[in-house]
């Protein structure tokens, strides 16, 4: 019996002996599925080739535990990552602690299974052409030591979620498109934080005041803590002249006047009363000898058709003197309406307005006005005019006469020496950029391909119109400059004709910069020619989805053009497409002609670009068997303007440009 003990007891220990060895040399069979998985349905370079014969925990890039039972650490920064991740991979990998995928080509949104990595301690996905709103999976992962998300194309909201994140030691935000106000994140451990160049706007919240100024540098109006403290939006009524300020309690009299100074006080103010009525009586005694000029003079009308004349003015009260500039000079610092708007407010309801940021750009800020009686209006508050009041008078006379159905109009505006305004109509639609970059998450609805050719065909019209019967350049196209009308399918573009107010020698905004022409980055000056650049970036922005001065290939960044460039060059002309549009059935050549037409508008050379006149016909002509869209219109319609050409040099520069 006992050596049938001995023999059992050896026979458990040598399998439990070779379970154990078993153990050691385990394979993570579920895990290296999931990396199979994702690396079969995305494009990467040559040096990540996974065998899939030998184990998971071999492979380039990939770090398991010391048992080999899970996949630890996935480590690929700058192995050429191509595309969008696929869902049901990565997010499988639910051992993970550790993700580096930054410095690739990764773009889309991140997959919601993300949230399934419950316990990654560090994700590294920044310099990448990542879009949408902020990953939703991202609060739910607790135990995040330090998140990278800098360095893409990330919009929308930083949501207070992020509180969630306890464990949080670094934040970088930085090189995205976040919009909206900071909400106050406030881990204990958090020393290193960026949201620098985003459009955020507001007060930072006092939690995060710790930081330098670095941290939210390239902001919209992003004020207070380490940076300058916030003021209003538009400057505050001054007080009324007749509200006669306080004395002090402290340098009040408190002796009462003598005897002697009261009899003083009386006796002068008898002379001079007695004085007022003499002067009083001689000056009626005259009045009566000459009659004729107790009759005033008729006022002479203004000519129509000046910008002062067929312009209504709306007055100001005596209590805004400070801000126009005195009795005399605020006679001539009056809100100025153009003909045909239709509004009937002054400065007095415009400062009294509710206002909320839009937007900074290039040129100046924008609000949403809310009037008192309901009226909402944008007010542009223009910053940096180097022009004087005649010479910018001129020009808003020639914007003023710009009338087109895909023109914003403008309705009025207002000069003084600290204070240049414009105001137009509000478009609650939004932009296109807003609607093209904004909210990618889930439940986001996609801007179809129909959409997408309407809005491009009328912002299209509404340059050409400009080029031809307003020999205007519009100096400033970009996808935030086109509005939407209702529906989000009519578009009007905005913001032009402003270059000759300011000086040439500004420094570019680099967020303008990459719908800039190369010649307008060196002579600073905008032509015809530069604007049918322009809108060649903004027809490859509504291809691609990707906003042009955050394109990038690879580790270097590049423009946007010269980023389609490259692709179409190496025949992954499919990759160029956003990915929204390939839901899309029968559209494919569409989207390639409309890619040729902007390939033609970006041009190195000025001499190669079309005309904006002929551009439009070319998109015309894609849609020509659409005839009860609305997308097709004659080339020679003379809302386009008389000539139906471009402009010749020979015919003289727009206003205040050099072409």
């Amino acid at each position: 019996m006992a050596v049938f003990l001995r023999f059992v007891f050896c026979v458990l220990f040598f399998a439990l002996l070779g379970l154990s060895r078993y153990r050691v040399f385990s394979e993570p069979t579920q895990d290296k599925q999931a990396l199979l998985a994702f690396l079969s349905q995305i494009r990467h370079a040559n040096r990540v080739q996974w065998n899939s014969s030998a184990s998971a925990c071999t492979w380039f890039g990939v770090e398991c535990d010391p048992n080999n039972t899970f996949v630890y650490s996935l480590r690929l920064p700058a192995v050429g990552l191509v595309g969008k991740i696929p869902s049901n991979s990565l997010g499988r990998l639910s051992q993970l602690r550790v993700l580096s995928l930054h410095a690739n080509r990764l773009s889309g949104s991140i997959p919601s299974d993300f949230s399934n990595l419950k316990l990654l301690r560090s994700l590294y996905l920044q310099k990448n052409e990542f879009s949408g709103e902020f990953p939703e999976s991202i609060p739910g992962l607790t135990r995040l030591n330090r998140l990278d998300l800098s360095s893409n194309n990330f919009t929308g909201t930083i949501p207070f979620s992020i509180n969630n994140l306890t464990h949080l030691t670094g934040l970088l935000l930085q090189n995205n498109s976040f919009t909206g106000t900071l909400p106050s994140i406030n881990p204990s451990g958090l020393v290193d934080f960026s949201v620098s160049n985003n459009q955020l706007n507001g007060s930072i919240p006092t939690a995060l005041s710790k930081f330098p100024a670095s941290s939210f540098a390239g902001n919209i109006d992003l004020c207070g803590g380490p940076l300058p403290p916030c003021t209003p939006f538009f400057p505050s009524p001054s007080p009324s002249p007749e509200t006669e300020p306080k004395t002090p309690p402290s340098i009040k009299k408190s002796k009462k006047l003598s005897t002697a100074a009261i009899v003083g006080i009386a006796v002068g103010s008898a002379i001079g009363v007695l004085l007022l009525l003499l002067l009083l009586f001689f000056c009626l005694k005259r009045r009566k000898k000459d009659p004729s000029k107790t009759q005033k003079p008729p006022v002479a009308s203004r000519p129509a058709g000046a910008v002062t004349g067929a312009a209504a003015e709306a007055g100001t009260s005596s209590s805004k003197d400070d801000i126009t500039g005195g009795s005399g000079e605020g006679e001539r610092n009056k809100l100025v309406f153009f003909e045909g708007g239709g509004y009937s407010f002054d400065l007095e309801d415009l400062l009294r307005a509710s206002a909320e940021v839009l937007g900074k750009g290039s040129v100046g800020t924008s609000y949403k006005a809310v009037l008192e009686e309901g009226t909402t209006v944008v007010v542009k508050r223009l910053k940096d005019v180097v022009v004087p009041r005649k010479d910018f008078e001129q020009q808003l006379e020639v914007m003023g006469k710009m009338k087109h159905e895909n023109v914003l109009p403008l309705r009025a505006f207002y000069y003084s020496k600290d204070e240049k305004l414009l105001v137009s109509d509000y478009m609650p639609a939004g932009s296109l950029s807003a609607l093209l970059h904004g909210s990618r998450g889930s439940g986001r609805t996609p801007l179809d391909w129909d959409s997408r050719m309407r809005i491009v065909l009328g912002a299209a019209r509404g340059i050409a119109y400009l080029h031809i019967s307003g020999k205007v350049v519009h100096g400033n196209i970009k996808a935030s400059n086109v509005l939407l009308k209702q529906d989000n399918q009519d578009a009007c573009v905005s913001d032009y004709g402003l270059n000759p107010l300011f000086s040439t020698s500004a420094p570019v905004n680099h967020r303008v910069a990459g719908y800039r022409a190369p010649e307008v980055l060196e002579t600073r000056k905008v032509t015809y020619k530069s604007d049918v650049y322009s809108f060649g970036v903004l027809m490859l922005e509504l291809l691609t989805g990707k906003a042009p001065n955050q394109a990038s290939l690879g580790e270097e960044g590049i423009d946007l053009p010269r980023w389609v460039q490259s692709v179409v060059r190496e025949e992954w002309t499919a990759e160029v497409f956003d990915v929204e549009l390939m839901r899309y059935h029968n559209v494919e050549e569409e989207m390639v002609q409309l890619l040729q037409i902007g390939m033609a508008c970006v041009a190195t050379m000025p001499d190669q670009r079309p005309a904006m006149t002929e551009v439009v016909r070319m998109i015309e002509e894609m849609n020509r068997g659409d005839t009860d869209d609305g997308l097709r219109q004659s080339s020679d319609d003379p809302s386009k303007g008389s000539e139906g050409q471009t402009p010749q040099e020979s015919r003289g520069s727009p206003h205040g440009v050099t072409p």
